[in-house]
């Protein structure tokens, strides 16, 4: 029993690890758009590779320990979210190397004044996947709803940038290029706080074996 215990804790510290990687990417791939420095982009590919192989161990652990150990009650729920939670990081980290793909036509000309609001709403969504590992880590589920709230401030960043670059765009068609690329950039870290708030969903489900997937448009629909 002990060993069981030691393994689900070495899984755990992996997921925390990979967790802590793919916030990185992130911030790395915005301090390329913000410091103007297009080298900083190998640190978020060398990282990925870092990423990818913690998911494989990860899933390659919860398997065999499901089928080693036939857990019960809380222990299963973790071996059962820990992969689909490395499933959500892989794909934080994803966002990043995408934001580093999109940098190339805004690194070449001036900033538009300057990034719009995509600095704040990197740090939105950077705090979104912190807290929901946090979340995890203590098995808070009252972060863990904290976190969720927090994807409608994200949604409102998107589409306040989106209307903004679109003026741009109107007004100046040299500027459509860049303005472009940074509308996509903006959809990235719209989908990091996707990620994140997926990862609070099943935090909640570990720690009270309900499920909130889905919940919000299920509310929506009971509306109308």
């Amino acid at each position: 029993m002990r060993n069981f215990e030691e393994k689900i804790q070495e899984l755990l510290q992996k997921l925390l690890l990979m967790g802590r990687l793919s916030e990185s990417m992130v911030q790395t791939a915005l301090r390329v758009l913000i410091e103007r420095d297009e080298s900083l982009g190998e640190m978020v590919v060398k990282k990925e590779k870092e990423v990818n192989e913690l998911q494989i161990e990860i899933d390659d652990s919860a398997v065999k320990l499901t089928a080693l150990q036939q857990p019960m009650g809380t222990d299963v729920r973790f071996l059962f979210m820990a992969s689909r939670i490395a499933s959500e990081l892989e794909r934080i980290g994803d966002q990043a190397v995408s934001i580093i793909q999109k940098a190339s036509p805004i690194l070449k000309s001036p900033s538009l004044r300057p990034l719009v609001d995509l600095p704040m709403m990197g740090e939105i969504a950077e705090k979104m996947v912190r807290d929901s590992l946090e979340a995890l880590v203590n098995r808070d589920c009252s972060l863990a709803n904290r976190v969720m709230e927090q994807e409608d401030k994200v949604d409102a960043f998107r589409d306040k940038i989106f209307r903004v670059l679109l003026t741009y765009m109107m007004a100046d068609p040299g500027t459509i290029e860049r303005s472009l690329a940074l509308i996509l950039i903006s959809r990235h870290l719209e989908r990091v706080g996707d990620h994140a708030t997926n990862i609070a969903e099943e935090v909640i489900y570990l720690v009270e074996g309900r499920e909130v997937r889905h919940q919000q448009e299920s509310d929506l629909r009971g509306v109308h």
